[in-house]
């Protein structure tokens, strides 16, 4: 059955305005430690592993200065390492810290909690359709799935 791209649209758009919600709610106890770019930066790191400055500033879609600063204070909050590769002096190399990790580990558990209160409420039938869309989503924009990055954390 063919979808019209403007129905499919519309769906996106009602369900993100859930999940934004439960996003918000989720960095509101975190609020006075990161901030939401701050936070995203963690994911980053979280989820695709050490990068570079210019590599991280790119995913984040931010200019190389931005990426600078911001990293400078999750440095100086022990969220973030910096550190300078033997096999390149000229680079410099940011990675998650187990502090960082926590933070980002939290609000995940936070926000599956919420996203199980309304997903036990879909029939077994639905759930198993929403997440082979979900999947096929997120990788359609390229994200790595949660499994591949959450699970080690413990």
């Amino acid at each position: 059955m063919q979808s019209n791209p403007d129905d499919v649209a519309d769906a996106v758009l009602t369900a993100s305005r859930v999940l934004v919600g439960i996003a918000a709610a989720s960095l509101s106890p975190i609020e006075a430690e990161v901030t939401l770019s701050q936070y995203r930066t963690l994911v980053v790191l979280a989820s695709r592993g050490p990068q570079s400055l210019q590599d991280l500033a790119a995913e984040l879609q931010v200019a190389p200065s931005t990426g600078t600063r911001m990293c400078d204070r999750l440095v100086g909050k022990g969220l973030i390492d910096r550190r300078v590769p033997a096999e390149n002096r000229r680079e410099v190399e940011l990675s998650i810290t187990a502090a960082g990790a926590a933070i980002v580990k939290r609000v995940a558990a936070d926000r599956r909690r919420q996203l199980r209160a309304i997903t036990d409420r879909m029939s077994a039938r639905s759930q198993a359709a929403l997440v082979e869309a979900l999947e096929e989503f997120s990788a359609a924009a390229g994200e790595v799935p949660e499994h591949q990055w959450y699970l080690g954390w413990e």
